[in-house]
């Protein structure tokens, strides 16, 4: 699996140790991680993340919001160019980990589109199964994923 280290984007959407390696799409994506926390709270760790591999920042993981109902859903994107390398896996194999060290008995989540993608491979590769179909407002049918593995 690809060696990635995760970095909190803070409440003020900053993450002072890379401070001088955000590129642009990583400073909107701070800033929209900060509008989510207004929405839905910041609640370490159930935050947003940067990944960093090789000194590089190569992507953005994060908690959609702190568990509700003891259940939490994981998101994930690969800078594009950065993608077809495992980042995806490895961001998500970390926040399962991130998850299980806080609380294991939480429930862990991801929502796909319905049509077969490489988000669907990442969540097989981390012990995820499709639980349901739900209609999604934006996005209309989604799969709900549900994290059956009893230990990372």
């Amino acid at each position: 699996m690809v060696d990635i280290e995760l970095i909190p984007i803070e409440s003020n959407g900053s993450a002072p140790r890379l401070t001088d390696r955000l590129s642009q799409q990583a400073m909107i994506i701070a800033a929209s991680t900060t509008e989510l926390y207004s929405a839905r709270g910041f609640v370490l760790p159930w935050i947003g993340y940067f990944a960093v591999r090789d000194f590089a920042v190569v992507g953005t993981c994060a908690f959609t919001s702190p568990p509700k109902d003891n259940v939490v859903e994981i998101a994930y994107f690969t800078f594009p160019e950065h993608e077809d390398g495992g980042i995806a896996t490895a961001m998500a194999s970390e926040l399962l980990k991130v998850a299980q060290r806080e609380d294991d008995r939480v429930r862990i989540t991801a929502h796909t589109l319905v049509d077969r993608n490489a988000s669907h491979r990442v969540l097989e590769k981390n012990q995820f199964a499709i639980a349901e179909t739900i209609f999604h407002p934006e996005d209309g049918e989604i799969l709900v994923w549900h994290y059956h593995a009893a230990q990372m």
